[in-house]
């Protein structure tokens, strides 16, 4: 009897310690999920889309994020992490389609508990997580897609996308032409056959009615994402050569078109131009074309207007990644991280309560926000502040065999509402009646 009353109070004792040191454990942990900071990071890091762009995204966050915490990066992002706050990422990989984003979007605020989420290159993977960030109440930054149809479909709290979509491109894309007066009377186009691929050529074509209107479309070819060969589109463009043909194709699938068409002659029988198209010049080298008219989606990468800070983010990206320059994938990165730090220390300065901010107020931080980033200033100026417009640029393809690289001339730059719609009026919308209150000076 008396030794099972003695294991009683010892096993008693032992479940006493033991709670004792799961509340500590459990204390501590509150207090590291308090000093830090976590992000849920989202980008191709295999498949087709993954060495022109989803990696070098995914460069440029860590080179940033390392700053960032190291208190390193220029004024006003100096400060250490964000408010002091360690930032913690969690990187996931975006290929494999929409289903499988939607579950991973679940599992990082479910299981990894990120504070937010940044991520989705894809149009469709976009269209997909948005909804369901918002039915959850989650903060997710759309970094990069490009279809307009995100806020101009819905409205949302939670969702924010920090940078323009795809009609800058496709508006600034013919203000080039119409600017260097290119004779166009016909145009052929091949985009990929998925919402962002439908909704550039759309604005391209829209474009086209305002400022040629006497222009007539020809071939209209829809190959799917990640097909990577184009002979039979490649055909059709050649058998019926137009004076311009347009493409939003990106990634693997661009290398792979240029790859292929260049040798049969088609940019020598036509001006290509091409609106998402610096991120595959490194890698393409020597066998890019000249004269090929390119955009960034942005002005980034050779065509960045010249800045203190776009020339420190320059130099710190080369010297952590052997020498390559950064392009519009880890430029969009830099910017929604930049946007990103100054709400949530913006949100804590309000805070009155002290401490992490709660997700509505970095919300209220960011909606509507303006900061300086690399490419310029970044304005969250449609989608009720949760959409952003930023300047385009458009230049052409020189390969310089000195430098052995390929080069950018004949650079143009369009402010941010020139080639972005107002507040009030869809892409489409605006591009049909004319673009009025564009302010291109």
């Amino acid at each position: 009897m008396q030794q099972t009353i003695t294991t009683q109070r010892a096993l008693t004792k032992l479940s006493k310690i033991a709670a004792a040191m799961l509340f500590t454990l459990g204390a501590a942990a509150s207090a590291n999920a308090a000093d830090e900071f976590k992000i849920g990071i989202v980008s191709f890091l295999s498949g087709q889309a993954a060495d022109s762009f989803g990696v070098p995204a995914v460069n440029g966050a860590k080179v940033l994020i390392e700053a960032f915490n190291n208190g390193t990066a220029p004024a006003p992002y100096n400060k250490k992490g964000f408010g002091g706050m360690k930032i913690v990422p969690v990187y996931v990989d975006e290929n494999g389609g929409a289903t499988k984003q939607v579950q991973e979007l679940r599992n990082l605020y479910e299981r990894e508990n990120v504070d937010v989420v940044v991520g989705y290159v894809g149009s469709g993977d976009c269209l997909a997580v948005a909804p369901v960030a918002e039915e959850m109440k989650r903060f997710l930054i759309l970094y990069d897609c490009g279809t307009p149809r995100i806020f101009e479909e819905a409205n949302y709290k939670y969702v924010f996308r920090t940078a323009s979509h795809a009609a800058m491109d496709n508006v600034g894309a013919v203000r080039y032409l119409k600017a260097r007066n290119v004779k166009i009377e016909d145009f052929n186009m091949i985009n990929q056959d998925y919402a962002w691929g439908h909704d550039s050529l759309k604005d391209f074509s829209l474009s086209m009615q305002v400022l040629y209107p006497q222009s007539k479309a020809l071939s209209d070819q829809r190959p799917k994402f990640g097909a990577g060969q184009y002979g039979t589109e490649i055909s059709q463009l050649m058998s019926n050569p137009a004076d311009v043909t347009h493409s939003s194709l990106w990634g693997g699938d661009l290398q792979a078109m240029i790859l292929q068409a260049a040798p049969r002659g088609l940019f020598k029988k036509s001006q290509v131009i091409l609106t998402a198209a610096d991120h595959v010049l490194t890698p393409l080298g020597d066998k890019m074309p000249d004269g090929v008219i390119i955009g960034a989606r942005g002005a980034y990468g050779q065509m960045a207007p010249k800045s203190a800070l776009n020339d420190w983010w320059w130099a710190e990206y080369q010297k952590a990644n052997a020498g390559v320059y950064p392009v519009q994938a880890p430029y969009r990165m830099a910017q929604a991280l930049m946007g990103l730090k100054l709400a949530v220390e913006k949100a804590m300065a309000a805070n009155k309560k002290g401490g992490k901010p709660s997700i509505e107020q970095i919300a209220d931080a960011l909606r509507g926000s303006e900061w300086e980033a690399p490419a310029g200033r970044i304005k969250m100026a449609l989608g009720g502040g949760h959409q952003a417009i930023q300047s385009a640029a458009f230049g052409r393809t020189r390969y310089d065999a000195a430098k052995k690289m390929v080069v950018l001339d004949d650079i143009q730059r369009f402010a941010a509402e020139c080639v972005n719609p107002p507040a009030n009026m869809k892409s489409d919308e605006w591009i049909k009646a004319g673009f009025p209150g564009a302010k291109c000076n």
